[in-house]
């Protein structure tokens, strides 16, 4: 077991109570963490609110079905892997769920070694891919994606969680106007409950931490951007 592998947190939204359980204690045993939601309207709140490297989803659940997640997930930009697993084992629901941005697709009832080893190759594809992700440089600023750091003027910034995804938010697509909706969404989660002036908040500090850039522009009566 890899301490790479130990760390993972894995997301389960299934209703069903059994397999929900089992899958999560299998799962436990082999080091992982694991985050569990019983329904879909659960799990697409944990979807967006929790911190997880991959869902295992099942696809026939009440409120929301797991293709309403998944591309409720896809449109806003999260790119978790998501391994699908569903009693409908017809090529057109493999299709649909593949086409939506499924990463794997397993038809119960299913082999429990294969799953496990399904899951450790979705992580160990996305763990190359963080890898290689590039550091960001525009400008007087330098974001570390990996390291979740961040200089300015060749200096080191201290920044909050939700500071420093704001700004890597804005920075990773330099140019394009971010409504306050679209970034409380994005930052802070789709259900959450505060204000557009939290985003405001949150850009008057970061700004006054990131000085003396000004890279971040308002954009009147619709949001900010990130200028190069």
């Amino acid at each position: 077991m890899t301490s790479e592998v130990a760390k993972a947190t894995i997301l389960i939204i299934e209703d069903d109570t059994s397999l929900r359980e089992g899958l999560a204690m299998n799962l436990e045993l082999e080091g992982y963490k694991v985050l569990k939601a019983a329904d879909g309207e659960q799990g697409m709140k944990m979807a967006f609110d929790s911190r997880q490297d991959l869902i295992v989803l099942d696809i026939m659940m009440p409120c929301w079905t797991g293709l309403d997640i998944l591309e409720e997930l896809r449109k806003r930009g999260e790119n978790t892997p998501v391994l699908i697993l569903s009693a409908r084992n017809a090529t057109l629901d493999k299709v649909e769920g593949l086409n939506l941005g499924a990463d794997d697709y397993m038809t119960k009832p299913f082999d429990l070694p294969e799953l496990i080893a399904r899951i450790e190759v979705m992580l160990r594809r996305k763990r190359t891919e963080q890898q290689s992700a590039p550091e960001l440089l525009i400008g007087d600023v330098a974001i570390d994606p990996l390291g979740r750091s961040v200089l300015v003027v060749g200096k080191k910034v201290d920044l909050s969680a939700k500071e420093f995804d704001l700004l890597h938010l804005l920075a990773s697509s330099p140019g394009q106007v971010f409504t306050r909706e679209a970034i409380l969404e994005k930052v802070w989660g789709w259900d959450y409950e505060g204000t557009e002036r939290t985003v405001d908040n949150f850009v008057a500090s970061l700004r006054t931490k990131i000085k003396p850039t000004k890279h971040i522009r308002t954009v009147p009566r619709v949001g900010y951007k990130f200028e190069p």
